[in-house]
């Protein structure tokens, strides 16, 4: 009885969050900017690339379709090895605000993505500075959307979470878990009332500083061996006394994150575990998402207790619910939904060669670099993983 009291509770409780989350969560909406830009409402985009020659001119191309109020883009070259550089060159030579910035050795005390972006910050010139990933796509008037959001909520740093463009079934099956992860425990409807740390979010793909205060803090220098550094820097903005929010920006910005099974998994391994500031921490998320999120759609139909049976189907239809809400919110393919114990014993299997490889393993690979548990060697390695 108490058992299942405990789950009936727990689900109504993430049932709760899931869908204030998706009726409450502020989301940004394009704006037009009929050209009349004033200058303190001008951005810098910063775009840290390493081996982009796939995506970097159609990155760049929506970028520079945002009209005037991008004054520069800065496209920081780190140590690619294959076409990057040429591509942004070609680029620069039809756009005068395209500039290539080539990347210097990293060092062992920073990883890669805070340390290409900490350097290619300082080449910024405007009072904005909006970095985005290289495979994200800015749709028309999103730097007006994200100036205008981050002016009106009076804050110095804001992110946009993307939307996913989903194409094969691994990613339609897979990636909405990202989405599950996040919005069914964080009371993103809270964040932007409550500037305490622990609500700090940020997606890494599109964030917007106030430059002068980005420079006051340090800029990347905060998170400079973080491989979560993005929901990591807006907790150190927030722990410093400054204003940072998250919001639905899919109408913004999107992107592709990956593409492939193996992307999805070696994507996501690099960070979940780090993610976590103690074993504890991690240990507890884990056992919460196996016991509620995974366990009712195996143990139920097993389950001779009719009470503590019927607290299974409960959660089991619950967790439905949570994915069914969520897929509505961010225009996903319902019927996926229903592949979810398959999404999520990928995701639990995934945290624990996360936590092994992390804890006692080789580090975690990225972007043809390995990172290892000590946070401070780098060493490069063959192939590149996007």
């Amino acid at each position: 009885m108490i058992l299942a009291a405990i789950i009936l509770v727990l689900s109504g409780f993430v049932l709760f969050v899931t869908i204030t989350n998706v009726l409450l969560w502020h989301k940004l909406r394009p704006v037009p900017s009929f050209n009349d830009v004033r200058p303190e409402r001008t951005v810098s985009v910063v775009i840290p690339a390493r081996n982009e020659e796939r995506v970097i001119k159609r990155c760049v191309h929506s970028v520079l379709q945002q009209g005037s109020i991008v004054r520069e883009v800065i496209v920081y070259n780190d140590q690619s090895t294959d076409d990057t550089a040429g591509r942004v060159l070609q680029l620069s030579q039809h756009d005068a605000r395209v500039r290539l910035v080539n990347g210097t050795p990293l060092p062992r005390d920073w990883y890669g993505k805070p340390y290409a972006c900490h350097q290619a910050a300082q080449h910024a010139q405007s009072p904005w500075i909006l970095f985005l990933d290289a495979d994200a796509m800015l749709q028309p008037d999103a730097v007006d959307a994200l100036v205008t959001a981050a002016v009106d909520h009076r804050c110095t740093m804001l992110s946009a979470w993307p939307g996913f463009d989903l194409v094969t079934a691994a990613e339609k099956t897979l990636m909405p878990m990202l989405n599950f992860f996040v919005f069914t425990i964080f009371p993103a409807f809270a964040a932007s009332r409550l500037n305490d740390q622990k609500y700090g979010l940020a997606h890494g793909a599109c964030m917007l500083f106030h430059r002068e205060t980005y420079t006051k803090l340090g800029g990347h220098s905060m998170v400079q061996k973080e491989l979560f550094e993005d929901t990591a820097i807006a907790r150190m903005w927030r722990r410093n006394g400054e204003r940072s929010l998250c919001l639905d920006g899919q109408d913004v910005v999107r992107v592709r994150m990956y593409s492939t099974l193996g992307e999805i998994w070696r994507g996501f391994m690099k960070n979940f575990y780090p993610g976590f500031r103690t074993q504890t921490m991690f240990w507890l998320f884990l056992i919460f998402h196996f016991s509620l999120f995974f366990l009712p759609f195996v143990a139920a139909p097993f389950v001779v207790d009719n009470i503590l049976g019927a607290a299974l189907i409960t959660a089991a239809v619950s967790v439905l619910m949570d994915r069914i809400v969520l897929a509505l919110r961010f225009h996903e393919q319902i019927r996926f939904a229903f592949l979810h114990p398959i999404a999520q014993l990928f995701v639990i299997a995934l945290g624990i060669a996360s936590w092994w490889n992390w804890s006692f393993g080789p580090g975690v690979r990225w972007k043809d670099r390995s990172y290892t548990n000590d946070k401070s060697a780098v060493v490069p390695m063959e192939g590149v993983s996007k």
